[in-house]
C-alpha cells in the first residue's frame, strides 16, 4: 500500500501540479502587490478613495447593504485580470508566435517528392475507381 502511494506521488502529473501550485502562489503575491501598491493608488488619485467599501444603502428593515464591498472586489478582479493579461498572457503569446515563426523558417516550403511506389499505388487506386 505504501509502495502504491509512493508510486502515485512520484508520477509526473502530481509533481507538475505541486510546482504549479507553488509558482501560482508566488505569482499571486506579485499580482496582488501590483494591484494594491501601483494600480489602486492610481485609482485613488482619480476617484479619491482606494476602495469603495464606504458605499452602502440602508434597507427599510434596518439591514445594511454594502454594495461598495462588491464594487471594490469587482474592480480588484478587473485589475488583476488586466495585469495577468498584459504582464503574462500577451508577452507569452508573442514569444510563442516568435518561436513558431523561427521554427518555420528552417523548414522547407517545397512539397516533398512522392516516392515511386506511392505514386504507383495511387495510380492503381485511381484506375480501380474509374468505370471501365
Amino acid at each position: 500500500m505504501i509502495q502504491g502511494f509512493k508510486s502515485f506521488l512520484m508520477k509526473g502529473n502530481v509533481v507538475d501540479l505541486a510546482v504549479a501550485v507553488v509558482v501560482g502562489t508566488a505569482f499571486t503575491g506579485v499580482v496582488n502587490a501590483l494591484v494594491k501598491n501601483v494600480l489602486m493608488p492610481l485609482i485613488s488619485a482619480i476617484v479619491g478613495s482606494p476602495t469603495f467599501d464606504e458605499f452602502a444603502v440602508i434597507n427599510l428593515n434596518g439591514n445594511i447593504i454594502q454594495f461598495g464591498v462588491f464594487l471594490t472586489a469587482l474592480v480588484n478582479f478587473l485589475l488583476i485580470s488586466a495585469a495577468v493579461y498584459f504582464v503574462i498572457v500577451m508577452p507569452m503569446n508573442k514569444l510563442i508566435e516568435f518561436r513558431d515563426r523561427k521554427l518555420h523558417l528552417g523548414q522547407k516550403t517545397e512539397p516533398e517528392e512522392v516516392p515511386a511506389d506511392i505514386q504507383l499505388l495511387t495510380e492503381i487506386r485511381d484506375s480501380l475507381k474509374s468505370p471501365v
